[in-house]
């Protein structure tokens, strides 16, 4: 063993020498040392503002949208008013007679069409109205929606008043009283009113199934009474081209409509509803515990009565411009 080593110790090796600092050149030639880098306080807080900027922009613009969906949903569409004319009643009842024919499940096609009528009169290219479809009862031969258009009212809070029409009608018949008078009436009745301000709302419904007893009439009844929810009244408007005056009938003896009817028509018996037919429109909504009022000219047209020919379009006009005022009085009560 060499001497110069001794057992059990080792030498600690030597220090590594230090890093040189980091030089960089100048233009001049100058050599100097270069300080470690610094982070920039604006570029800092421009990172941190950044994401925040973007959460908050973000939240806004979901606030935003969604506040405008609803002011868009309280702005009423400008509508323009017609007021009921001779000629354009007599035109609608014509249309539904010639092209639209007969209209009930076994022909489709008179359903589609008067449909179509109803909502391309009321809808946004005429009278103004936004048309809501409420989905009716599916059958093998198609589906027809409840067609629905608000006159909104001034006080929100009152129970609406709610205007009723069949627009189909029985197998067989044109069905001229029932009901393309009635139909006729209360697209003219809504177009008269379009630009009105009522103290509570008006919404007229254009029901697919009233008419004939093979129909899914309850099923239609249903989705009515379900949409409706509370009404100060509901006016079942049909067969209104036999006379100038209303006719208006009632089991709901305290209905305002048949105080209101003064000086337009009369209060008839309750003979008029047709007791003993299960599928008048009115009594079947008012064993569905709504307030509904018959508003006509004349009794219920009955399953074995022709009812193939227009009405006189003078007595219609007449009586159709009763039913715009009495909706008047019972929309501003």
């Amino acid at each position: 063993m060499l001497k110069s080593l001794e057992v059990g110790k080792l030498r600690a090796p030597a220090a590594l020498p230090a890093l040189p600092p980091r030089r960089s050149w100048r233009r001049d030639g100058r050599v100097t040392e270069e300080s470690a880098p610094r982070r920039n306080p604006r570029i800092a807080l421009l990172l941190w503002i950044l994401p925040l900027w973007l959460v908050v922009s973000a939240g806004f613009s979901i606030w935003f949208y969604f506040r405008k969906q609803a002011s868009d949903a309280q702005v009423e569409q400008i509508r323009f008013a017609t007021a009921v004319n001779d000629a354009d009643l007599k035109g609608d009842v014509d249309k539904f007679l010639g092209f639209v024919g007969q209209r009930h499940p076994g022909s489709p096609q008179g359903l589609n069409r008067a449909a179509a009528m109803i909502e391309g009169s009321l809808g946004p290219a005429n009278a103004g109205y936004k048309v809501e479809r409420l989905r009716g009862p599916t059958l093998e031969a198609g589906q027809w929606p409840l067609l629905l258009v608000t006159l909104r009212g001034r006080e929100e809070e009152l129970p609406p008043l709610w205007i009723v029409v069949g627009y189909d009608g029985r197998p067989g018949s044109l069905g001229a009283e029932a009901n393309a008078s009635g139909v006729a009436s209360a697209m003219a009745a809504a177009h008269a009113l379009a630009d009105a301000h009522p103290k509570r709302a008006v919404v007229f419904a254009f029901i697919p199934h009233a008419y004939d007893s093979d129909s899914p009439l309850a099923d239609t009844f249903a989705i009515l009474k379900q949409r409706i929810g509370s009404a100060s009244s509901v006016l079942v408007v049909e067969a209104m081209g036999a006379g100038e005056k209303l006719m208006v009938s009632s089991r709901d003896a305290e209905n305002p409509a048949l105080r209101l009817v003064d000086g337009l028509g009369e209060v008839a018996g309750a003979e008029t509803i047709c007791m003993e037919d299960d599928f008048d429109l009115s009594s079947a909504l008012f064993e569905m515990n709504l307030p509904a009022v018959r508003v006509a000219t004349r009794p219920v047209v009955r399953a074995d009565e022709a009812d193939d020919t227009a009405p006189d379009s003078a007595k219609h006009a007449a009586a159709t411009r009763a039913l715009v005022s009495l909706i008047e009085k019972l929309s501003d009560s």
